[in-house]
């Protein structure tokens, strides 16, 4: 009889193999569905999970055809991974032409540190909530609970030791804090907000950027929330009631464009659609989705979103244009696109990290501003 963590793991890869979804939004709705697997059963079966998917490339290497996914999971049981062999690429894990385009950005030995880095379990960080508590003070009430930390880079930031189940803590649902890794802390900081701003954050998703943001303008003035996925606006909604934020509106780009908001904005937020290479310790499933036809289409949609959203721009505003990309092909090379069709040059050096063992994740971020309404 096949056991019972071997039984569910196969099972959600099986589902894994068909789905669109992100491994972790699968494993909720595996669980969700499947209340006999208890938290230890839950734990192992991640663990076991994403080593599995970091290092599948590696596995399949050595794997003889046809792969499976029991293969696999024997392969992943028995630890049995010599990459010594094996490419550079599969070495660390990664698709070649991924790869590649990190060898070309950052030479082959920073790359392979990249990689490597990218098959770690990514650091857990929360932030505070200026609007409702120092970190000082959250640090104070939750360090007795858990092991933490403060970010030496971020100063709203907070890490932990290991993963826990913050969603359940009282002070999560009081809004004092929400999870959230130092490097998005330090984007949305590049949004300068001030009491009496107006704001539009243009790709808000759930509004995780604005939320860090927000306290800095002390309930005066205005931000607009828009994205084109409804279902990301609304978990915005209740996070923004959760920490108390008032003075934010959320629009959906139809009514975006009826609102009499052109050339009203001090601050543009463009949270862009991107690869996510600087976010893969967290999405390790990501990597085995990515094509350079999808960067392509990518960059394209980039570039799109910024000429959609300049006109929103007031004179002397300024955009932050952020991704969570580690390819100068999202990032330095939009930059000079963006100075030679919008106008829009740099207003101080980038910000840019390159994820780190146990530190934030990969993050660009740049302040702009359009030379002809300076």
């Amino acid at each position: 009889m096949m056991n019972f963590r071997r039984y569910h793991t196969l099972k959600i890869l099986e589902q894994y193999q068909g789905s669109k979804l992100p491994i972790d939004a699968l494993l909720r709705h595996y669980f969700r569905a499947n209340k006999a697997v208890g938290s230890k059963d839950r734990k192992e079966i991640c663990e076991k999970l994403y080593f599995l998917i970091r290092n599948m490339g590696l596995i399949d290497y050595q794997l003889a055809k046809p792969i499976t996914w029991e293969k696999r999971l024997d392969a992943v049981e028995m630890g049995d991974l010599d990459p010594k062999d094996a490419p550079d690429h599969v070495q660390v894990s990664c698709p070649k032409d991924l790869f590649a385009l990190l060898k070309n950005n950052y030479g082959l030995e920073e790359a392979l540190s990249l990689c490597q880095v990218l098959n770690e379990t990514a650091p857990v960080t929360i932030r505070a909530n200026l609007m409702k508590t120092t970190r000082e003070k959250l640090y104070a009430k939750l360090n007795k609970k858990f092991n933490l930390s403060p970010d030496a880079n971020t100063p709203t930031a907070l890490t932990v030791a290991k993963k826990e189940n913050f969603f359940a803590l009282p002070e999560f649902k009081e809004g004092l804090f929400e999870v959230q890794d130092s490097g998005s802390q330090h984007l949305a900081s590049l949004v300068a907000a001030k009491p009496g701003d107006h704001i539009l954050d243009f790709c808000a998703g759930s509004g995780g950027k604005t939320l860090a943001f927000a306290p800095a303008m002390k309930g005066k003035g205005q931000i607009y929330l828009s994205d084109i996925r409804p279902h990301a606006l609304k978990e915005a909604k209740v996070r923004l009631k959760r920490a108390g934020v008032q003075n934010a509106q959320i629009l959906t780009k139809d009514k975006l464009g009826r609102k009499a908001l052109l050339g009203k904005m001090d601050w543009i937020l463009l949270d862009v659609p991107c690869s996510g290479t600087g976010t893969l310790r967290r999405n390790p499933d990501l990597k085995w989705r990515f094509s350079l036809e999808m960067l392509e289409r990518l960059i394209c949609e980039q570039r799109k979103i910024v000429s959609e959203a300049l006109p929103f721009l007031k004179k002397g505003g300024h955009i932050v244009y952020a991704t969570c990309s580690l390819l100068k092909e999202e990032n330095e090379e939009q930059l000079a696109y963006f100075a030679k069709h919008h106008a829009l040059k740099l207003v101080k050096p980038f910000f840019k990290s390159l994820l780190t063992s146990g530190g934030m994740d990969g993050f660009f971020g740049a302040v702009l501003k359009q030379e002809n309404l300076i």
